[in-house]
């Protein structure tokens, strides 16, 4: 048995998103603010502390319309029914399907849809209701009553010549509005109940949206929990900080666990609990305790024995003040020693510091808070996960039960992590996501079954763990902009990126090979950039960093990419499936009819080479066709809100030994440089190609002349090396970048403005 996947709605901005979940390991990714701890807090909300639920977990876009409904209420006569509320569109809610194989049919006997299942998926949907409606109706109602008789008052009051009340028309008493009520009254009045769901209407989300099925205003809710004995859940929180937060979080079935138990965030502290639950030797001994049980009585009675003997003396003193007396209670001193005593300190926990020769006598040892805050979290989370494991498991003492019910193994352990990054070295993230889940199993009884089962889910911002996980455990979660909707508020989508090529092919490989290669953070970045070449990737970025002109893309995240023309359309289904605003900054290169370079020219039937623009933007090989596009022909928008633009080299007019400008084409990145930066190559000392292009410069009498030469000089290679020359010679400041590259920038500043306000519109050219 597994969760297959989960649905959320109404909650937060997850207005409808389907999370599907990896048999295993499961990863959310997105940039910030896309709804990664959304969908972590709903399943706390849910599935492990119901109380914290408040009146911000609503989907904002909502509160609009739940404000109106209720003041309708007001409204009505008192003789008349009153509307009501659809609140099945706004409640916030989590659906749960599992996948059960028939032979695990006992489990989820309370949760078959129809006594006719044939082994489809179960669903089950959390709902966040109201207790009582007709109860809620009139407990607002008379809030809001109690209210206006008090404005009246004041009213009242001020015509009879009192202090006027200044800024009357903003003011107003609580209740204002029914959020304004719940904000108060939501824990009383609400309440999570739990529907099943008919597998045959469930359906396949569509752009990235999700499509929960409605539920009947006849169904009836289940009695109690319906995962009760079924799945336990357990949980480690994000910003942990060491003696202030709590770590972890539980929600298992053990006698003595409540949903939502804290536990302390230092390691001595999940020891004692660790210790309380699986090692005790006072609780129900065994045959192994005995001697550990003789030898803390002797400690015991030898401790006892000399406390008596060193407080006589003093017991002997206080008898001479005339206490006790024949009737009063001699005192005594008697001691109780519990192994727990051991753990009870801050340094119950400590490390060993490395010496050199180590002598075991004389060896260092220093309490856990001396120890570096990386390594104390990974070693906490680790054993947070060990004890897990053995509280499922029921390992030691946890095993000895009272009740059939309490020695109950649930069938599924479902753990979940929130940025388990924090504080850890970029290595140990590698390392913890590659062992976490076989900490998880490393239970004899866990090793090969199949009747239970672990699924570990794991929020990230770290490209270093993303990068080390299996590409298909991926979920991206992507920032929509709000739909056009009076007081609509922007929304997530979720993509899951083991859909995002289909069937394993070549270019999925290639895909995950170059994301291993790149080590890139492409899941995390708020707009990508695509280069063609080491030229490209060392110079436009310095340069983009140090011009105002693109002061606003500094304060963006941007995913740097340096891919080719020619494998730059092997990202496209990703970068589709991730809705990232992207520009591709690529070559021209301009082939004859035998597939040989050639220097660009008009009306020679010249063709490009570069696979991109011939197959994916703007799908031409012509280089006459491609020379005279610009503004929408160069790109592809989305109505969602995210476009993917191409940036080549395109005609310029330049000044060189002529008096008037004449059309300069350049074929890469490297020559559009030289044409329009011809004054400052023309004296640039250097060698390579900086020497070549400066002879080509002195060299050449007229524009076709220097093209000659500059494709000559980059047929030698040495585009690295340039760039990084130039940046050597501190003359960058001086450099223009070529007008493609500078006008895809801005139109890529342009996108990301549009996205960080939230409007969808037309993806148009933006002009210098």
């Amino acid at each position: 048995m597994h969760i297959q996947h989960v649905e959320i709605g109404n909650f937060r901005k997850l207005q409808a998103v389907r999370i599907d979940f990896s048999e295993r390991t499961t990863i959310f990714v997105g940039a910030n603010n896309s709804g990664k701890t959304s969908a972590m807090v709903a399943l706390r909300r849910f599935l492990l502390n119901q109380p914290d639920f408040s009146v911000n977990d609503f989907t904002l876009t909502h509160w609009g319309k739940l404000d109106s409904d209720a003041n309708a209420w007001e409204m009505q006569p008192p003789d008349e029914e009153p509307k009501p509320i659809d609140w099945g569109e706004v409640l916030p809610f989590l659906d749960v399907w599992l996948n059960v194989p028939p032979t695990e049919l006992h489990y989820v006997q309370k949760l078959l849809p129809t006594l006719d299942w044939n082994g489809a998926s179960i669903g089950v949907r959390l709902r966040y209701e109201p207790k009582d409606v007709q109860a809620l109706r009139q407990e607002f109602l008379t809030a809001k009553r109690a209210a206006s008789e008090v404005m009246g008052q004041a009213d009242a009051s001020e015509l009879k010549g009192s202090e006027p009340v200044t800024d009357r028309d903003s003011f107003a008493l609580w209740p204002r509005s029914i959020m304004d009520f719940l904000s108060r009254r939501l824990r009383s009045t609400f309440e999570v109940k739990a529907y099943l769901l008919d597998p045959a209407k469930l359906v396949s989300p569509k752009n990235g949206k999700a499509n929960p099925q409605s539920l009947a205003s006849e169904s009836e809710a289940i009695k109690g929990d319906p995962f009760k004995g079924l799945i336990r859940i357990d949980e480690i929180v994000a910003q942990r900080g060491f003696g202030f937060a709590p770590l972890t979080d539980s929600r298992g079935d053990d006698k003595d666990e409540e949903r939502g138990h804290h536990r302390s965030s230092k390691l001595s502290g999940q020891l004692r609990s660790y210790y309380t639950q699986h090692l005790d030797p006072f609780d129900n001994p065994e045959a192994k305790d005995i001697e550990a049980l003789q030898a803390l009585h002797s400690a015991q009675s030898a401790f006892g024995q000399r406390l008596a003997t060193g407080f006589s003396d003093a017991l002997k003193e206080l008898e001479k003040i005339g206490y006790p007396g024949v009737t009063d209670p001699k005192l005594t001193i008697r001691t109780s020693i519990k192994p727990i005593d051991g753990l009870n300190h801050s340094s119950a926990v400590q490390y060993e510091v490395p010496t050199h020769l180590p002598d075991k006598q004389v060896a260092h040892h220093l309490p856990e808070d001396s120890n570096g805050l990386g390594y104390q979290n990974l070693v906490s989370i680790v054993f947070a996960l060990m004890s897990f494991r053995d509280k499922w498991m029921r390992v030691g003492k946890a095993g000895r039960t009272t009740t059939v019910d309490e020695g109950l193994v649930p069938p599924l352990h479902l753990v979940l992590i929130e940025e388990p990054e924090a504080h850890l070295h970029a290595q140990v993230q590698q390392v913890f996501i590659n062992q976490a889940y076989a900490v998880l199993r490393n239970n004899e009884k866990l090793k090969d079954s199949k009747s239970l089962r672990t699924q570990l889910v794991v929020s990230t911002h770290s490209s270093y763990l993303a990068h080390e996980a299996d590409f298909a455990s991926l979920r991206y979660f992507r920032r929509l902009p709000a739909p056009a909707v009076a007081g609509a508020v922007p929304i997530s989508s979720v993509a899951n990126l083991s859909e995002v090529f289909g069937d394993v092919d070549q270019t999925e490989s290639f895909v995950r090979r170059y994301l291993k290669a790149t080590h890139c953070d492409l899941f995390f970045a708020d707009g990508a950039i695509l280069v063609e070449g080491p030229a490209e990737r060392i110079l436009v970025p310095h340069l983009v960093s140090t011009r105002s002109e693109y002061e606003y893309l500094r304060r963006r995240y941007i995913t740097w990419l340096e891919i080719g023309g020619s494998h730059a359309h092997r990202l496209r289904s990703l970068l589709v499936h991730l809705g990232l605003n992207t520009l591709i900054i690529t070559d021209i290169d301009a082939r004859d009819l035998n597939g040989k370079s050639a220097i660009p020219k008009r009306g020679e039937g010249l063709l490009t080479r570069n696979e991109t623009l011939k197959t994916w933007i703007p799908k031409e090989g012509s280089l006459d066709a491609l020379l005279d596009m610009k503004g929408n022909d160069i790109l592809s928008s989305d109505p969602s809100g995210y476009a993917i633009r191409v940036a080549y080299q395109q005609p310029i007019k330049v000044k060189f030994k002529s008096a008037e400008p004449a059309e300069a084409l350049a074929n890469t990145f490297e020559d559009a440089l030289v044409y329009e930066n011809a004054d400052l190559f023309i004296n640039l000392d250097g060698a390579g190609l900086i020497a070549k292009f400066r002879h080509a410069l002195n060299g050449s009498a007229d524009l076709s002349a220097l093209a000659q030469e500059v494709f000559k000089a980059l047929a030698g290679g040495g585009k690295a090396e340039f760039a990084l020359d130039l940046l050597f010679s501190n003359k960058d400041e001086n450099l223009k970048l070529p007008t493609y590259i500078h006008d895809g920038l801005l139109w890529l500043a342009q996108q990301l403005k549009r996205k960080e306000e939230d409007i969808v519109g037309d993806a148009g050219e933006v002009t210098a």
